[in-house]
């Protein structure tokens, strides 16, 4: 019952940050749109994330992995806090980047550190439950905060959806300082030394071994991920799909988007509600299968109702996908490797996902959007019927019936 308590204060407070920043998404890509006029200068919003993660991740986890989690992460949920209440006194557009850019780089630090602390935090019979509500949690803010900052909009002005955001964190930071500490004493002196050269070498070193050790866990984990990451790619595109290929307007555009996104929350609130009936191979296997038909629907579509269905199926099914991964990487990644461990894999899929998104925006450019999209689409749905193979092999079942076997297969 206290893990409970301390789970719902912390989706709580996740949750209020999430809604946040949907509400300050689009603000701030409206506001850099009437300061400019230029599109250039929105799209070059998108650049400074990715570009943050790959000059920042190659180092954050051997930060991360040597300090205390709830402190790391209060800190950096004030410091975005500050700087996004910065924002709207800025004049110069470079100066948002800049901004933004800092904000991303606390970013980078935040999400394996709360990765590794709710790892720790939440026990692990009950990691698959807390992760659907936390997907549940998410979803509500993806479906919710464009909405409001719709009409915060509408009704007031761009920098109040900002402002709004800076107050987010700034309660997010707060609900975590009423969490405990899950760290304790365990971070001694030895963990403590100044991070060197030769420190972030033995770190990669350590993270490389431990992909050698744990074979299946790592297959696993590059079939899940490049699944997503073609995801990831095409959503690039969508925009341009529906403007151009389905010739829809901007309100059907809205209206596909907030079905994604009620998908989502409905997928995520079946998840949480049948957690008990349902294995982690199934979450992993029929989430990843299904959402990546949702895509190949979707733009194999020639009118509204086809791609309302495609985008319904990928925005339910994710949920189960994104819930069952989760679980699994933390029941396999040790715990005092994770930050590490996500760090510098988040560093090579950002990489992986900027050359994935170049290709097939060259590629539409080349041939035909809806041909390249299907062929994107249809690349995902093989793998993960490679992955659904995996991870119903009969030798692996262990990897996900057992709560202590690690991802070397070792009891």
């Amino acid at each position: 019952m206290h893990s409970w308590k301390n789970a719902l204060l912390y989706i709580f407070g996740i949750g209020v940050s999430n809604l946040g920043n949907w509400i300050y998404l689009v603000a701030i890509n409206l506001l850099v749109l009437h300061m400019t006029g230029s599109p250039a200068a929105v799209a070059g919003l998108f650049i400074i994330r990715p570009l943050a993660t790959l000059l920042t991740n190659s180092w954050a986890g051997s930060i991360i992995d040597r300090m205390n989690k709830r402190k790391l992460m209060i800190s950096t949920d004030i410091i975005r806090g500050v700087l996004i209440a910065i924002i709207p006194f800025m004049s110069s557009v470079w100066g948002i980047y800049i901004i933004m850019f800092l904000i991303n780089v606390a970013g980078s630090f935040f999400g394996p550190t709360s990765m590794t602390y709710v790892t720790k935090l939440i026990p692990t019979e009950e990691r698959k439950r807390f992760n659907a509500w936390s997907s549940f949690t998410t979803s509500g803010a993806v479906l919710l905060g464009p909405a409001i900052s719709g009409l915060l909009i509408a009704y007031t002005d761009i920098r109040i959806s900002i402002v709004i955001n800076a107050v987010s964190f700034f309660i997010c930071a707060l609900v975590i300082y009423f969490l405990p500490d899950v760290d304790g004493e365990e971070l001694d002196g030895s963990k403590r030394n100044v991070i060197t050269m030769k420190t972030l070498l033995q770190d990669w070193i350590a993270v490389i071994d431990f992909g050698k050790a744990a074979k299946y866990f790592m297959l696993v984990y590059l079939l899940f991920q490049c699944a997503m990451l073609l995801g990831f790619a095409l959503d690039s595109q969508e925009a341009t799909f529906i403007k151009q290929v389905l010739l829809l307007g901007d309100e059907d555009y809205g209206l596909l988007i907030s079905v994604a996104g009620a998908g989502y929350l409905a997928g995520s609130a079946a998840a949480s509600l049948s957690v008990k009936w349902l294995s982690l191979r199934m979450f992993i296997g029929a989430g990843v299968l299904l959402s990546s038909a949702g895509y190949m629907i979707f733009y194999a579509a020639s009118g509204l109702v086809t791609a309302v269905i495609g985008f319904i199926i990928f925005g339910f099914f994710s949920s189960y996908a994104n819930a069952g991964f989760t679980t699994f990487f933390q029941n396999q990644v040790p715990i005092d490797l994770m930050g590490r461990f996500t760090s510098v894999t988040r560093m090579l899929e950002g990489m992986l996902q900027i050359a994935l998104t170049l290709l097939l925006g060259f590629a539409a450019d080349v041939w035909s959007l809806q041909a390249v999209c299907l062929i994107g689409a249809g690349a995902a749905v093989l793998i993960s019927v490679v992955l659904w193979g995996v991870i119903y092999a009969p030798s692996k079942v262990r990897y996900y019936e057992s709560d202590k076997v690690t991802a070397t297969g070792i009891h």
